[in-house]
C-alpha cells in the first residue's frame, strides 16, 4: 500500500496510506451487486406490472432506459453525497480526495465518473486499464483520478489520532468566534488532524502556519491567546455551532 502525500488548504503537508488495488476492486464488486440487485427488482417489478403486455418498441424502450438511469448514475450520485464514497467504498472505508487538499467538487466526481467508460469498460468491462493505471502510476491513480486531481485513500486509520471533528465542550461553553461556521466539516477534519499531528511531534511551525490559515477563513485574530489555544478554541466554537446541526 503506497504513502500518498496531500498539501492540505492549511499549507502542510500529511501522508495518507492509497487504498490498495484490492480494496478498490472489492469495493466495485460489492458496488455492482447493489446494482444488480436493483436492476434485477426494478425489472422483476415491471414484469409484474405488465411490461410484457406492452407491444411498443419505442414505450418498452423509454422504460427501460428510465429504469437504468439510476444504475448509470449511481457512482457520481453516492461520491457527489457521500463525500467521495460509494456504499462499496464506504463498506471497505476507503474515499475519493483531492490530492491538493481542497474538497473535491462535482466537477471532478464528474469528471471521474466520465473516465469509467475507459477505465473500466472499456477493454470488455474488465477494468484492465484501471488496474493497470492504479498499479503503476505514483498516487495509485486511474485515468480519471489523474484527469480530476484526485486519488482514492484508506481512512481505516485516519481518525486514530481524533475519531470524531466535534470537541467535548459543557453545556455552559461560550463561544468566542461565530465566524467558525464559515468552515465546512472538510476543513474542521483538517484543521484538527493536523494540529493534533504538528503537536504530538512538537512542529511549532506548522501549528503557527495552521493559525495563520484558520485566521484568514475564519477573519478572527488569536488575540493574547497562544497559537494552541486559540486553535483549541477555534475547534471547541465548531463544536457548539455545529453539534446541533
Amino acid at each position: 500500500m503506497s504513502e500518498l502525500q496531500i498539501n492540505t488548504t492549511q499549507n502542510v503537508n500529511i501522508s495518507f496510506k492509497a487504498a490498495s488495488l484490492g480494496e478498490r476492486i472489492l469495493a466495485f464488486i460489492i458496488d455492482l451487486v447493489i446494482l444488480l440487485a436493483y436492476l434485477r427488482a426494478a425489472f422483476y417489478i415491471i414484469e409484474a406490472m405488465g411490461f410484457s403486455g406492452i407491444n411498443d418498441k419505442w414505450s418498452k424502450i423509454a422504460i427501460s432506459s428510465l429504469l437504468f438511469l439510476p444504475a448509470m448514475f449511481y457512482t457520481l450520485v453516492s461520491e457527489v453525497y457521500m463525500e467521495g464514497q460509494t456504499l462499496g467504498k464506504k463498506v471497505l472505508k476507503i474515499k475519493v480526495v483531492k490530492i491538493d487538499g481542497f474538497q473535491a467538487s462535482f466537477l471532478d466526481f464528474f469528471m471521474r465518473w466520465v473516465f469509467r467508460l475507459v477505465d473500466v469498460y472499456l477493454i470488455g468491462g474488465t477494468g484492465a486499464v484501471a488496474i493497470l493505471s492504479v498499479a503503476i502510476s505514483k498516487n495509485s491513480q486511474r485515468l480519471g483520478g489523474m484527469a480530476s486531481g484526485t486519488a482514492v485513500i484508506s481512512i481505516k486509520n485516519l481518525y486514530n489520532i481524533n475519531s470524531t471533528i466535534l470537541e467535548n465542550i459543557e453545556d455552559t461553553y461560550k463561544a468566542t468566534f461565530p465566524s467558525v461556521i464559515n468552515l465546512s466539516d472538510n476543513d474542521m477534519r483538517i484543521i484538527k488532524d493536523t494540529y493534533a499531528i504538528a503537536f504530538k511531534g512538537k512542529d511549532y511551525k506548522t501549528i503557527d502556519k495552521l493559525r495563520i490559515k484558520v485566521e484568514e477563513i475564519t477573519k478572527t485574530k488569536k488575540g493574547d491567546l497562544r497559537n494552541s489555544e486559540y486553535l483549541k478554541v477555534i475547534m471547541k466554537d465548531y463544536t457548539h455551532f455545529t453539534q446541533d446541526m
